[in-house]
């Protein structure tokens, strides 16, 4: 019979409340005062561009960046029920929570997909005679005619939101039946922990594969299609190591943030903190790792039907871009994540976690942008590129709030851990 909970924790040495402290909820007021403020800047910026266009570009890049915190959020929580590390005390509620606000994302994503032929080219298109059509008028060039004729069997509206639904289906699947056991676990007694271990294990082991190819096939759609020219055997890997990248960015800082309280206050230790630092260190030098090797291949090979999606990203000014990108993404994360007092200073790693998060975001504009003719080698100022800042700040808020409600809906730790016991004991001057 499982213990009375305040009792259970009191005897692991946890604080007896182990909810989420109450600024939490200053958290959710302060997200959704930033969404309203960015939504008004969104329509008056909309309105002085005269378009849509660009809000949707930038809606696709809000909506990659939370979908990328909710499923990778997921995923991390898989590798920590296979990996058993002590990390995983610490943002295994965080990691759910990111994972259950992944409604919020779906709503998302059906914004994008009921505006397919403003954001991706071969939406316009349902037959070879269509692109024929435009063929001859100039519309599109011999290399989109081709690649859109040859996949149109996986390029279409109908397979669209059928592979979409049935990866969120999945997704929805894996959060309810991971967070739902959560629960469960914390109510059994401790002496069945090697059952809920091996269950978890067996779950989660199967479930990255499955997370692997549905996130690949999602990234395919959702992203990589605005240019049906472009081919990549790496794409999803590039978006996997991204998420891991952007996700324990996000979960150091909700960490740290909690342990200005209990129970966080308790548990976070500086050796796990500087121990999330080394493995965020580790996602930015294989991001970095993956995304160069791609361009170093691609570059070399200068073949004419791949390297012309680098062309549109370089010339026309966007060289500006990518050199900063390169900056941003790596350099900076990765010159101050050599530093072991950086990722044992709780303040300094959150600005360098924040500044990650930046980073992402600016990464995805210069992924997404480029794809569409009117900016491919054409980066210029518009009032609607500065929906790449209002768009995607107002989605994020409006995310925050929604994973602020997820957080606080449950307590902070899970008390049926093996590493409770070993994350309370004092820490040795030089850990």
């Amino acid at each position: 019979m499982a213990k009375d909970s305040h009792t259970a924790t009191h005897d692991r040495g946890l604080p007896a409340d182990l909810s989420a402290p109450a600024f939490v909820d200053g958290w959710k007021m302060r997200a959704l005062v930033v969404g309203v403020i960015f939504s008004l800047i969104a329509a008056g910026l909309a309105f002085a561009d005269g378009s849509l266009d660009h809000v949707l570009r930038a809606w696709v890049l809000g909506m990659m960046l939370t979908f990328g915190w909710s499923v990778g959020g997921l995923a991390l929580l898989m590798v920590q029920y296979c990996s058993g590390g002590k990390w995983g005390l610490l943002l295994r509620r965080p990691l759910e929570a990111m994972a259950r606000s992944l409604p919020l994302v779906l709503v998302y994503w059906i914004v994008v997909a009921l505006n397919l032929k403003r954001l991706y080219l071969w939406a316009q298109f349902k037959s070879d005679i269509d692109t024929t059509a435009a063929l001859k008028v100039g519309f599109i060039n011999e290399l989109q005619k081709h690649c859109m004729d040859f996949k149109r069997p996986m390029l279409n509206t109908s397979m669209f939101w059928a592979v979409s639904l049935v990866c969120f289906a999945i997704w929805f699947l894996y959060a309810y039946r991971l967070t739902s056991l959560g629960l469960k676990r914390d109510a059994d007694s401790p002496a069945n922990t090697p059952y809920w271990i091996k269950k978890f294990e067996n779950i989660a082991g199967p479930g990255i594969v499955v997370y692997a190819l549905t996130m690949t096939a999602a990234v395919i759609y959702w992203v990589m299609s605005m240019d049906p020219t472009w081919f990549s055997s790496v794409y999803g890997l590039l978006f996997l190591v991204g998420q891991g990248y952007s996700v324990l960015a996000l979960g150091i800082i909700v960490a740290i943030a909690l342990s200005k309280a209990e129970p966080f206050k308790t548990i976070l230790r500086q050796t796990e903190q500087h121990d999330l630092g080394k493995m965020t260190f580790a996602f930015v030098m294989l991001n970095i790792y993956l995304g160069f090797a791609q361009f170093l291949i691609i570059w070399s090979g200068n073949l004419p039907e791949e390297i012309p999606w680098y062309l549109d990203r370089i010339r026309g000014h966007w060289g500006i871009i990518i050199t900063l990108d390169f900056i941003f993404h790596w350099l900076i994360p990765f010159s101050l994540l050599l530093s072991r007092d950086i990722k044992r200073n709780k303040k300094r790693l959150t600005l360098v976690c924040q500044w990650m998060i930046f980073a992402k975001a600016f990464d995805l504009f210069w992924l997404i942008e480029p794809n569409f003719k009117d900016a491919a080698r054409n980066l210029h100022f518009s009032w609607g590129i500065l929906e790449y800042v209002a768009v995607p700040v107002a989605m994020v808020s409006f995310w925050i709030a929604f994973f602020c409600t997820r957080l606080k809906a449950r307590p902070l730790v899970q008390t049926n851990d093996p590493h409770v016991a070993e994350i309370l004991e004092p820490e040795h001057v030089h850990a």
